[in-house]
Parts: C-alpha cells; structure tokens; sequence
C-alpha cells in the first residue's frame, strides 16, 4: 500500500475513533454525517456534533481532494499552472458548553505534488494540536503537552520542543499585541522525506501523533465537563471565543487554503463557534481567575522532565 493510501486509511479510521470517543463522553448528541465531492475531484465526510450535554458545536472532518492545482497555489508553489496535486486530512474543532472545558483543534494532513507524467514530484506532511482553556487548571495543561511529548520522543527528543516552539509562534494574534490564541500544543509542516527520516518514517510519526488525540483531550473533558458555572463564565468563555474567531479568519493558513482552492465552504468554516462576543475595551477584573487566564497566553514550559 502506497504512503497515500496508508495516510488516507489511517485519517478514515481516526475521524470513526475520535467521534465515537466524543460522543462517549457527551451521552447526548450526536454526529450527523455529510458525505460531499469537490467538482475539481475528490471529496470528503464532514461530521459535525451540536446541542449536546456536554458539547456545544463541534466538527470532525476527513477530504480527500485533487486534480489541477489552482492557479494562485501553483504560484505559491513556484510549479507550472497545470500541475496536478492530492491533499488529504483529518481537522477537527471541539466548542464545549461547560466554560472549564476547553476548545480544542487539531489537524493531520498529507500533500502530494505530481510531475507531468504523474509522478510523484513533491510531498509532505503537516499536522498539530492546540488547546484553549478558558479557564486556566495548570494540570490540564500538562497532560496536554504531556501526551504529544510522548508521541514525539521516540523519533527524536528534539521533535517536541522543536514543534511546540513553532506552535507557540504561529497561533498568535499579531493584531491583538501579539496574545496567543490558547496554550499551544505542537505544530508543524512541511515534513518532507530525507535520506535520514523517509516518507515511512514520517508516516509512522504522523500516525502516533495523530492517535494520540483522544487520550490528550478526553480526559480533560470528563475531568471538567459538570463543574458548575455561572452566567459570567459563560460570558467570558464568549469572548474569549471571539478572539479564536478573529485568529481564524484573519491568519489561519487552513482557513484560506480552503478558500483559495475552492474548498467546501460549511467545512471551513466549520471550526467556528455557534457563539461569541465583542465587547469594547472589555478588561477582566484584576486578580480575578479571567485575568489570570491571560497571564498563560505566552510561551511557556508546560512539561518538565
């Protein structure tokens, strides 16, 4: 079986695990499934959950999409205008109802650019997961970076800190002072084949990665998902919510890739919440738990060994 069509098995077979994992943990809702197919080729399964005990919105999606590279990515690329491409992936965004509870996105992709004769001229994957907390509990946060360390380490110690850092850098709000969305995860792309780590052994790290998911996230969830709150937690969490709207359509890369290639547009903009809320100036009170909230979104050591 090719690198491709192992990496298209594998994100079918985490988007079934995922989802029944969330739907375990809300023991309400459900995903409703919609099966689509690009009219460039290809196509994809969208699941998105809502209105549940413990999950507000969510989506869990797989595509698997090719044919003729669009002109501006051709450009982007520096490739001839009718080069042929295939991008596969799993994305996924969890809103949860309960405040402690946190957001979460994650995604796991494969790309392939092929030559005038089909073959395969370029490839690489990219990939990561971040979490953001509303409210801040410091062992959470560690079991987060703690399970995608783990996943790291056996295929280079160097990895985790490596793609943290990239993480750190990327899910910012330049427009916002530079204040990050969350508190991270790990991020990375580009992750071609080398002499020294071949597209099987990109494989296998993308595989261990990605099925770490559930065990970083659920466990937060069914830790925090009936602690009680109070109508200004649900404020907060709301707007704290509209500054994950802002990084999104304002700097997410996913987001205007979908959108440069004539992506499916209720998939991208899927990751939304079904809530936020812009307030002028808003400041939270000083000492207060939201304002320490604000305090961790910077760059920090979250495992220590």
């Amino acid at each position: 079986m090719s690198i491709k069509d192992e990496f298209i098995s594998f994100i079918h077979q985490l988007q079934n695990d995922i989802c029944h994992g969330l739907e375990t943990a809300d023991g309400k809702a459900k995903f409703r499934e919609d099966r689509w197919e690009r009219a460039g080729g290809g196509g994809g399964i969208t699941r998105v959950i809502a209105d549940g005990n413990v999950f507000q919105k969510g989506g869990v999606n797989t595509s698997v999409v090719h044919g003729t590279l669009p002109a501006v990515m051709a450009q982007q690329f520096n490739v001839a205008d009718n080069s042929s491409f295939l991008a596969a992936g799993i994305s996924l965004v969890i809103h949860p109802q309960n405040p402690f509870v946190p957001t979460v996105h994650a995604n796991w992709r494969y790309f392939e650019l092929y030559g005038e004769n089909g073959e395969v001229k370029d490839s690489w994957f990219g990939g990561g997961a971040d979490l953001t907390p509303y409210y801040i509990f410091e062992e959470d946060g560690a079991h987060f970076h703690r399970t995608f360390k783990d996943a790291c380490d056996p295929f280079g110690k160097e990895l985790y800190p490596q793609y943290k850092k990239h993480c750190d850098e990327y899910f910012i709000n330049k427009h916002r002072n530079n204040e990050a969305r969350g508190i991270g995860g790990i991020f990375y792309d580009y992750l071609r084949p080398q002499p020294e780590r071949t597209a099987e052994d990109l494989l296998k790290f993308q595989v261990a990665v990605g099925g770490s998911f559930i065990a970083s996230y659920l466990p937060l969830v069914n830790k925090r998902k009936e602690l009680p709150y109070t109508e200004a937690q649900t404020d907060w969490q709301e707007y704290r919510r509209g500054r994950y709207v802002e990084f999104n359509l304002i700097h997410d890369r996913g987001t205007l890739f979908g959108l440069k290639t004539n992506g499916r547009i209720e998939s991208i903009l899927m990751s939304l919440p079904p809530r936020a809320r812009w307030e002028y100036d808003f400041q939270p009170e000083p000492g207060s738990e939201e304002a320490r909230l604000l305090e961790y979104l910077k760059p920090r050591e979250w495992v220590k060994d």
